[in-house]
């Protein structure tokens, strides 16, 4: 795996101001949310920041594994990141944060970094394209 590829995917993400993030759960039930904040961590490290919906939440409790895709539709040019969550931090709360209502609420009381170890960078595109690692 290229450090370049991950730091190429991490700017178009940055550049697009959102990424897209695909969980699923212990069942294999695919799930996908967006997110705003992408950055390196390190050369093999991505973090990935938003107020993830219960729905990501959960999946990523039971379940590490993460594909996380950068894209420009004008270009279609773009990036999915294969990785493994190994980390989550709690970021921000809202004021009033009710531990029985983080469970059950529809909208997230807690905002959280992902750390993600990334194993492979694939092209990522509208056109036809080969999921060869780049």
């Amino acid at each position: 795996m290229n450090s370049n590829t991950i730091l190429n995917a991490v700017e178009l993400g940055k550049r697009m101001k959102h990424v897209f993030v695909a969980t699923a759960d212990s069942r294999g039930l695919p799930h996908l949310a967006a997110a705003g904040t992408i950055s390196a961590v390190s050369e093999s490290h991505i973090a990935i920041e938003a107020w993830f919906c219960p729905g990501t939440v959960q999946n990523i409790l039971c379940n590490s594994l993460i594909s996380v895709v950068a894209w420009d539709p004008a270009t279609d040019i773009g990036h999915q990141i294969l990785g493994e969550i190994e980390k989550i931090e709690e970021t921000a709360m809202t004021d009033g944060f009710s531990p029985d209502i983080e469970t059950k609420a529809q909208f997230p009381q807690t905002e959280r970094k992902l750390i993600i170890r990334v194993d492979k960078v694939l092209a990522f595109s509208h056109a036809p394209h080969s999921d060869v690692v780049e």
